[in-house]
């Protein structure tokens, strides 16, 4: 009975993580194809807050691709794999901080029209990927830190077209550059949050060679 047990509960998390690995590589497609339209739109259109949104895929991407690469490994590298996730949020915060920096010192108003298209078609694919991700969200922390990831892109999303809307209306400048700043501090916020589990987790989840080697004489 133990022995029947324990191959279903295999059978099981094998099957978890297929399911985990198909969704992955969806969301892992669609991000990958909005960081080459958005990032593309926002250098055209002078937009902070596109161009931030878009590294913020290129991000997701590499989170994702690292999702896929632990999604079968042991709870402390999926630890590992959310630090990395936690550590690229930070930098990318840092980077879209400096590009509005940048934006406000030569003062350019960006494109308002192409901010609006492409930020609704940014949204749009971002739904999709946290439609996917909700319902393994819960599954364990590398999943977790990958909906994090993709909430945060809607709230992105959201800025963006607010502020297309906010400079079609006054031509002014601000309005793009003040939706970078939050961007950058929301990815700075959930990066530490990210880090603080990835942390909690792996401490907490030895490797089992490390186990062995505690007990061994």
């Amino acid at each position: 009975m133990a022995g029947c047990c324990c191959s279903e509960t295999d059978a099981h998390l094998q099957a978890l993580r297929r399911r985990q690995a198909r969704m992955l590589w969806a969301v892992l497609c669609i991000i990958a194809v909005m960081f080459v339209v958005e990032f593309g739109a926002g250098w055209w259109a002078g937009s902070t807050s596109l161009l931030g949104d878009s590294l913020d895929m290129l991000g997701d991407a590499m989170v994702y691709g690292l999702s896929l690469f632990v999604v079968a490994r042991h709870v402390r590298w999926k630890a590992v794999s959310a630090g990395v996730k936690g550590c690229i949020m930070f930098g990318f915060g840092l980077l879209v901080l400096g590009e509005a920096v940048h934006r406000a010192l030569v003062g350019q108003p960006p494109q308002a029209s192409l901010m609006l298209a492409i930020g609704t078609m940014a949204l749009a694919a971002n739904m999709a990927c946290l439609f996917l991700l909700t319902r393994h969200r819960e599954d364990d922390v590398n999943m977790r830190s990958s909906w994090i990831c993709s909430r945060n892109d809607l709230i992105a999303n959201a800025g963006v077209i607010a502020a297309g809307a906010v400079v079609a209306f006054t031509g002014s400048i601000w309005p793009d550059i003040t939706v970078g700043v939050i961007i950058a501090g929301l990815f700075l916020q959930s990066s530490v949050g990210v880090l603080k589990d990835a942390w909690n987790q792996y401490a907490a989840n030895p490797f089992p060679l490390a186990a062995h080697t505690q007990n061994d004489p």
